[in-house]
């Protein structure tokens, strides 16, 4: 061995010269997987933000939705209440209890409560009293609707 290192030393140049090369060619391979984490972790923390925007939105759309729907159903029930009263018999007596049923059902809803679990099912239930009370003959009577309000 002309050189003078020896055996030991000449592996060890060679492991010397070979580690830059082969980290090298570990990171090309190992690039992969590497650029598929960084693109995961961003892919979710961008996801997350829209998604959390979505569904504020989507949210806020369908209270709106439920908010209009329950107040058209106050707006029905207290104007009706007010017609009812002014001509008081067995027949309106009951009907004026059926809104009074609706109104006290809308008035406990719970407004500012999106997280409250019975939400569905209370709004299901204030919809079925509004078709129980829903009296369209006598709304077209009194709007003259040639439909039904001539069949009496």
């Amino acid at each position: 061995m002309p050189s003078g290192r020896g055996f030991g030393g000449a592996m060890a140049a060679v492991a010397a010269t070979a580690s830059p090369s082969s980290d090298m060619f570990d990171e090309i391979v190992m690039a992969e997987e590497r650029f598929h984490g960084e693109g995961y972790q961003e892919g979710y923390a961008e996801g997350s933000h829209i998604g959390v925007v979505e569904g504020r939105r989507y949210g806020s759309l369908h209270g709106a939705k439920i908010g209009s729907e329950i107040g058209c159903y106050l707006g029905f029930a207290l104007t009706w209440q007010c017609l009812l009263q002014k001509c008081m018999d067995e027949k309106n007596s009951k009907k004026i209890r059926a809104l009074d049923s609706l109104i006290r059902m809308i008035q406990k809803f719970p407004y500012e409560d999106p997280t409250y679990d019975k939400l569905q099912e209370d709004l299901e239930k204030i919809r079925g009293k509004f078709k129980q009370t829903y009296m369209p003959k006598v709304a077209c009577q009194l709007l003259l609707c040639p439909a039904v309000g001539s069949s009496s």
